[in-house]
């Protein structure tokens, strides 16, 4: 039997060079009043071997994306590239890019070796590379076993990896994972988030993948585009776009964030230092569009807090303890502060804990000058 690494090239270091790009591209479906523009003017480029995942609530033009780069549909304007080739207008099969659907599409009537050779046997391919790449693909995803089962007496997660078994068998370019997890129980679902990231790395297939969910892009994204209303907001790393959302909307939809207003009342440079409602000054690090004046708008997340008894150290706010919620690895503390704005600090449990706070009791909160971040309104 050939090796996997045969099949399908290995993992190696991210490449700079775009597998993908879109540049400019501009979506409208209908026309006058009938008209809905599902994207606006939307550039990225998307880097060979990288696992990109465009990130949004329903509506955002997420898959919209994904659909123009399978070649399911046309841009209105602009351009879709795959390695530096226009394939803006080129229908799917022209496309070295397979698409895995939240909805598998597997032919319950074969076994599961027919359903990943099938693609391959429409391509023409000659029976030895179909037997060796059914294969290598039945160890990729560790099905082996399973090879002469028929898909509609296996389990959703079992079927799950077929379907990728299938997408990756003609060695796509690229390939494309429109919510392949959202019919799958939480546990199932976490498993198969670590092995979608396997399969990525030792492939070495430039995955794109989309989804809503904010904590499945966080686990599994080399770099994360987070969308809104047919725009994409802010691309980085997961860490950069959790701990450095630049505006009010990234910051809300990627985990929990306390917002607070505050006053600029010095800067120099990129640096500032803001006042908040309770008088203290923080100084933080202003975003490059950020023109520095008069009122802007603070986050903290609710993990780079604590919350102190109301004593000698009254903290950077001060407020009453309005709900106390136990979620077994932490503990969520819901804090009425003076201006009446609601501030909730996560605080990880120990085995030991008991509880130092009661509801109605006043507090102060306390947090690192570092983890306040300042967004673009």
């Amino acid at each position: 039997m050939a090796k996997i690494s045969e099949i399908v090239p290995a993992g190696s270091d991210k490449s700079s060079e775009a597998a993908i790009k879109a540049e400019r591209v501009t979506k409208v479906f209908g026309s006058g009043k009938d008209e809905v523009v599902a994207l606006s003017d939307v550039t990225v480029a998307i880097h060979e071997n990288e696992f990109f995942t465009l990130l949004g609530p329903s509506g955002c033009g997420k898959t919209t994306l994904l659909r123009l780069i399978a070649g399911f549909d046309h841009p209105t304007e602009g351009l879709i590239m795959l390695h530096g080739r226009d394939i803006s207008h080129l229908p799917p099969y022209q496309r070295s890019v397979n698409t895995v659907f939240q909805s598998y599409a597997l032919f319950p009537h074969m076994t599961v070796a027919q359903n990943i050779s099938f693609g391959l046997e429409m391509l023409g391919k000659s029976k030895s590379h179909i037997k060796e790449t059914v294969s290598a693909m039945l160890a990729l995803v560790k099905m082996e076993e399973l090879r002469h089962r028929r898909t509609d007496q296996i389990s959703g997660g079992q079927q799950q990896r077929v379907a990728l078994a299938r997408a990756l068998a003609p060695q796509p370019q690229v390939l494309l994972l429109d919510e392949p997890l959202a019919a799958l129980d939480y546990k199932l679902r976490k498993e198969m988030q670590i092995e979608l990231k396997r399969l990525q790395h030792e492939t070495g297939i430039t995955f794109i993948f989309v989804t809503h969910d904010q904590e499945e892009a966080l686990t599994m994204s080399d770099r994360i585009a987070v969308m809104d209303a047919g725009r994409i907001l802010q691309i980085g790393t997961p860490r950069e776009i959790y701990n450095h959302p630049l505006e009010r909307f990234v910051a809300d939809f990627i985990g929990s964030t306390n917002f607070l207003r505050a006053e600029i009342i010095e800067t120099a440079g990129r640096k500032a230092r803001l006042k908040l409602a309770s008088g203290k000054e923080v100084s933080v690090q202003l975003p490059d569009d950020l023109a520095p004046d008069g009122s802007v708008t603070a986050v903290v997340r609710p993990e780079y807090s604590r919350l102190i008894a109301d004593s000698g150290e009254t903290g950077d706010l001060q407020g009453v303890l309005e709900n106390i919620v136990y979620f077994g690895t932490d503990t969520h503390y819901h804090i009425r502060l003076l201006d009446q704005t609601m501030f909730v600090s996560r605080m990880q449990n120990q085995r030991e804990d008991t509880e130092a706070f009661s509801v109605g009791q006043s507090v102060g909160i306390a947090f690192k000058p570092d983890s306040v971040q300042v967004l673009r309104d």
